[in-house]
């Protein structure tokens, strides 16, 4: 039977060596439970050496809790949350946002290339400015999108400048912060200083480890009681050392970036692949680590039957092809030789 090749998702990796070692190591004894343990401590510490600031620091179990939780610490129930249309946090969170921060509606913004701007965040805000209406209190970005771009510097600096001009608080979600920082070659640190993000939701699952994100407070009065919220959540875990020490290892000598380049890298293979095919239109720049493609129904159920998983949630014909921190040449290679010869190339 022939293995399945998967470019669903990222999701759909194992976790890297290196983590699983790291984690044999911390199962080794026992240790405090609730975060009160010296692998969470040294996790929290590292990322505060990573953004060059002291932040507050949680580890949860995914992101859905990630963003919906982080968000609802900045918003009253009738408030409402900024993002693009097609923002994960719209649509596949399944309402989590406005379960969690009781009933803030979130508001949808239009984009070229998944991504919002200073223009349409201040439209939104004066849209209406009666009590009939949802006060505008969040903006929320994703880096990298859910189109595989990403936010350049300058425009991070010009959503901060809006957000902060408007009082809005910053949030980012980084399920993919990692194959964004590689592509912008922009230091974490001066990325969230000079943007003047409020609050990162930093994902470690799709970028080598098993399970687990931080929710990461460079705005310090934000965080407080966020432990409450994690609690009430169930995502408190007892033994939160298996949670925080993946982090541990992508953090110590750049793991997590070098997952993102393999990522990166291969993604960009397959980008310069599919551009030499007459009469397929790739769909978004690549920027990150997945490739968009519009593909015929016939190419993608003959795809599927050799065993080929992939998205298609962008359009009709559009398909998402994603790659991991294990994704090798050979994939690649073999993806692109199928492709041409389903479409007689």
């Amino acid at each position: 039977m022939n293995r399945v090749r998967n470019f669903a998702s990222d999701n759909n990796s194992g976790a890297c060596p290196e983590v699983l070692e790291i984690l044999e190591r911390c199962n080794r004894d026992h240790a405090a439970g609730y975060g009160e343990d010296l692998w969470t401590k040294r996790a929290s510490d590292l990322l505060r050496d990573l953004f060059q600031i002291d932040c507050e620091v949680f580890f949860v179990f995914n992101g859905t809790a990630a963003n919906s939780l982080a968000l609802s610490s900045t918003c009253r129930s009738y408030h409402s949350i900024l993002c693009h249309r097609l923002a994960h946090l719209e649509t596949d969170e399944c309402g989590a946002p406005e379960f969690f921060s009781n009933g803030s509606k979130v508001l949808l913004l239009d984009g070229e290339q998944g991504k919002i701007c200073p223009a349409s965040i201040e439209e939104a805000v004066m849209r209406r400015t009666d009590l009939h209406y949802p006060k505008p209190q969040a903006v929320s970005v994703t880096q990298s999108t859910e189109v595989g771009t990403t936010y350049s510097m300058k425009e991070l600096e010009m959503i901060g400048d809006t957000c902060r001009k408007r009082g809005l608080k910053f949030h980012m979600d980084g399920a993919r912060f990692a194959n964004a920082v590689v592509e912008s070659a922009v230091e974490p640190a001066k990325m969230i200083a000079e943007s003047g993000l409020d609050i990162l939701c930093f994902g470690s699952t799709k970028n080598g480890a098993m399970v687990g994100d931080a929710v990461i407070f460079f705005d310090r009065e934000l965080a407080n009681e966020f432990e409450y919220r994690c609690k009430q959540a169930g995502q408190l875990a007892s033994k939160m050392r298996f949670l925080s020490s993946p982090w541990v290892s992508l953090l110590q000598d750049d793991l997590w970036l070098r997952n993102a380049t393999v990522a990166n890298q291969r993604a960009e293979e397959l980008y310069q692949g599919i551009r030499e095919f007459d009469g397929l239109r790739v769909l978004f720049p690549r920027q990150a680590n997945s490739v968009f493609v519009e593909l015929s129904e016939s190419v993608q159920q003959k795809l599927k039957e050799r065993g080929w998983r992939f998205y298609t949630f962008i359009g009709k014909g559009g398909c998402r092809f994603m790659c991991s921190w294990d994704t090798t040449n050979e994939d690649i290679t073999d993806l692109i030789s199928d492709l041409r010869e389903l479409m007689g190339m």
